[in-house]
C-alpha cells in the first residue's frame, strides 16, 4: 500500500474549489423549480450518482484524455478557461453555459450536468495536476455530503438566505473561481 499524503491545506483548497464550481447554493432556484415540476427529488440517488461520476472521472479521466491525444496540462489550461468563464457567469450574472431547467427531474438533470457537469470534471483533472488524489477524494466526499444536505433542505435554505443572500454567495464564489482559474493557467503554462 502506498503512502497516503493527507494534507489539510489541500483538502480545504479542493473542497472550496469544488464547492464553488458545483455551486449548489446558486442552483437552489433551479432545484426548487425542478421539485415543483416533479413533486419530489431523489436526493440520495442524485448525490450518489454525482459522487460516482466525479470519482470515476478523477481516476480514468487522464486515460480518456490519452485515448484522444490530449495531455493533462493542456486539459488543465482549457479547464482554466472554462472555470474562468463560469466565474464570469457567477460574478457578473451572465449566462454563457446553463440551459433552461429541464422538463423532468431524474438523475440526468440533477447528478449530471447540474452537480457533476463539465466544469466539475474539468476542475477535477486540473486539481489533479496540483494536489494529491486522496485529498481531492476527501474534497469530493465533503461536497457530496453538502450537496445532499442542500437537496434535502432546499426550501428551508431559500428562506434562510433569501434571493439577495444567494446572489451575494454566488458572486463571492465567482471571484474566488476567477483567482483559481488564473492560478491553474499560470501553474500549467509556467507563467
Amino acid at each position: 500500500m502506498e503512502n497516503l499524503n493527507f494534507n489539510f491545506s489541500q483538502i480545504i483548497s479542493t473542497t472550496m474549489v469544488l464547492f464553488a464550481i458545483i455551486d449548489i447554493l446558486g442552483s437552489i432556484p433551479i432545484i426548487i423549480e425542478l421539485r415543483k415540476k416533479a413533486g419530489h427529488i431523489q436526493s440520495e440517488k442524485a448525490s450518489l450518482v454525482a459522487a460516482l461520476l466525479m470519482i470515476l472521472f478523477l481516476f480514468v479521466g487522464k486515460s480518456i484524455l490519452a485515448v484522444i491525444g490530449v495531455d493533462v496540462s493542456s486539459f488543465a489550461i482549457a479547464g482554466s478557461f472554462v472555470i474562468f468563464a463560469l466565474a464570469l457567469e457567477m460574478t457578473f450574472g451572465l449566462t454563457l453555459f446553463k440551459d433552461d431547467a429541464p422538463d423532468t427531474v431524474s438523475i440526468v438533470p440533477l447528478a449530471f450536468p447540474l452537480i457533476a457537469g463539465a466544469g466539475t470534471m474539468t476542475t477535477l483533472l486540473s486539481l489533479k495536476t496540483q494536489y494529491d488524489t486522496e485529498n481531492i477524494l476527501i474534497g469530493i466526499l465533503l461536497n457530496i455530503l453538502f450537496v445532499y444536505f442542500v437537496l434535502k433542505n432546499t426550501t428551508k435554505l431559500e428562506k434562510l438566505f433569501g434571493k439577495t443572500g444567494l446572489n451575494i454567495l454566488r458572486k463571492a464564489f465567482g471571484i474566488i473561481l476567477l483567482a483559481i482559474a488564473i492560478k491553474l493557467f499560470r501553474a500549467n503554462t509556467g507563467l
